[in-house]
């Protein structure tokens, strides 16, 4: 706004007493100061009120007046209640300096001029940045041109003096302020994470109004266009995929102008969301494809052609990857109708990323697929080392818990469930069915932990479960189909049930009461499919040794 339109509000009691030419200029902010040196606190163009307080003799105007001039205020505007008449030596200084000076009727506080000066110079100073927003909008959206979610957030800052940051649904900080800028915390990220995580839940629209360490922050969602409500029957099937766009302030008197700017932003972020969801498509696609020749039993000579262009795609410029780990998650909502692959594939994209990285491309070398519930990780490591307490570096399944639990608990409410599982590091293409299996069987153990969200370590798995992942491939194809391919083979011309009863036995202990009954059986009929088994496979289910040949059977098939 300009200093003419102040002059022209009777409301506010303005008196010029100098300074008509220069009527023009632009006030971008207020402050009050009756300290005799405010220029700390200025930036330039504020309307500086003052109730003289800092004058006690007529030298002392000329040294002030010098010092508003030098940090660029706009206009000088003096209180009469205290002085009454404002003194000529301060008329005379701002005379000599060209700067406007205003008197201000004992009858009007300076809060009045303050609050009409706020309101105007944000109403404006919206209008502009919600053309600068739309501006930048159209570059993203044709090119990356635009700068990413840095830029607007500075927007906000230096144009409407709002701190905002970019959080993940971990609350891993994605975009904050530029350098200088205030900071905030990790344990804060996670906090506000949790939050609109919870409000989510409730079905409410946002921005969601919070307190976190004692201070107010607006939560506003932010949705990708492939995840928009239109395009989602359940809220659960993009609540904990959805980033966040935190601000620190109050939006409960905020008008319906700056909501609406807020609400563009969010959607400007999610431009650049769309592209780095795009970005991942190709990561994607090279998971899939090696996870389906790890599955099939595909030579390693196979897997290890396909990673070897995978590499420099997942490791730009690092070649190959010497190691590897394998990580699952699984995500499964009461009820069972919801697909939890693709959440647990976008889960996984941003739990991997190191807690200490920002920004929103960290994670280019990480390849996730999904397939029903589950997602796998292929996670490459350019070297993996011994560390003080004698474990390897890499992916730790207690660290990835720890952060993660607690934001990720507040979006599962009490009706969802995730649980993660991690490999050993493998050194080559040959060991990766290996780490697979053992991821699974890790995430599994997982499962059976009490708790929203639980995770496990290779370094959990009873022995011989981590034995088994690393039997060579020929050798578990032999050692299965001799055992367990005769009795596959009479269950599908006869109907048979011998391998579920197999597994039921050893489960029981060769209990046979207790597997009748769990079979709903009778104990003759029992007794007649284990002599068939028996029959068939040459082998004893009275000795231990052929028990636990069946047992590692069944476990590696």
């Amino acid at each position: 706004m300009r200093l003419r339109a102040l002059l022209d509000t009777d409301a506010l009691g303005l008196r010029l007493l100098g300074g008509e030419d220069e009527l023009d200029r632009t006030v971008r902010g207020v402050m009050t100061t009756d300290l005799r040196d405010p220029s700390r606190y200025l930036s330039g163009g504020e309307l500086v009120l003052t109730g003289l307080a800092w004058r006690r003799d007529a030298e002392d105007s000329e040294p002030f007046v010098r010092i508003l001039v030098a940090a660029g205020v706009a206009a000088l505007a003096a209180g009469e209640a205290e002085l009454g008449d404002i003194p000529d030596d301060l008329v005379v200084a701002c005379a000599k300096h060209r700067l406007p000076l205003f008197a201000v009727h004992e009858s009007v506080a300076f809060a009045t001029i303050t609050e009409h000066v706020v309101r105007q110079v944000s109403g404006e100073r919206a209008g502009d940045l919600a053309a600068v927003v739309d501006r930048h909008r159209r570059m993203m959206t044709s090119g990356p041109a635009g700068g990413g979610p840095d830029v607007v957030l500075d927007l906000l800052g230096s144009d409407l003096d709002l701190s905002a940051w970019v959080l993940s649904p971990t609350g891993r900080l994605i975009a904050g302020p530029k350098v200088g800028g205030p900071e905030l915390p990790a344990d804060m990220c996670a906090q506000l994470a949790a939050e609109q995580l919870a409000a989510a839940r409730t079905g409410r629209r946002g921005p969601h109004r919070v307190t976190v360490g004692a201070a107010p922050y607006a939560l506003f969602p932010i949705r990708s266009s492939g995840r928009s409500p239109q395009g989602a029957r359940d809220v659960r099937e993009t609540v904990l995929s959805d980033w966040l766009l935190a601000v620190a302030a109050d939006a409960g008197d905020w008008p319906e102008e700056r909501l609406d700017l807020l609400q563009g932003v969010t959607q400007l972020i999610a431009v650049e969301r769309d592209r780095r969801d795009a970005a991942r498509t190709v990561r994607r696609r090279l998971a899939q494809e090696v996870l389906e020749l790890v599955q099939t039993g595909a030579a390693p000579a196979e897997i290890a052609a396909r990673l070897r262009v995978a590499a420099p795609v997942l490791l730009p410029g690092l070649g190959a990857a010497p190691h590897w780990q394998v990580v699952v998650a699984r995500v499964e909502w009461d009820g069972g109708d919801i697909e939890g692959g693709p959440v647990a594939q976008s889960l996984l994209e941003e739990i991997l990323v190191d807690p200490l990285s920002t920004g929103p491309e960290p994670s280019d070398r990480i390849a996730v697929a999904h397939t029903g519930d589950e997602a796998i990780a292929l996670v490459p490591l350019p070297a993996v080392s011994t560390e003080h307490d004698g474990s390897e570096s890499g992916i730790h399944a207690d660290a990835l818990l720890e952060s993660v639990r607690d934001p990720l608990a507040a979006g599962l409410d009490e009706d969802g469930r995730v649980t993660l599982g991690v490999s050993a590091a493998v050194h080559s293409a040959e060991g990766l069915r290996g780490a697979l299996e053992e991821a699974r069987h890790a995430r599994r153990v997982a499962a059976a932990r009490p708790g929203r969200v639980c995770a496990a370590g290779h370094q959990e798995l009873a022995s011989h479960v981590l034995l088994l992942p690393f039997v060579p491939d020929d050798v578990r194809r032999a050692f299965t189909a001799r055992l367990l391919d005769p009795l596959r083979d009479y269950d599908r011309r006869h109907r048979a049930e011998l391998i579920p009863t197999l597994e039921a036995f050893l489960d029981c202990d060769g209990s046979w009461t207790r597997c009748a009954t769990r079979l709903h059986l009778h104990v003759n009929t029992l007794r007649y499919r284990v002599g068939r088994i028996e029959q068939l496979t040459s082998r004893d289910l009275s000795r231990l040794e052929d028990k636990l040949d069946f047992f590692l059977a069944l476990r590696m098939s």
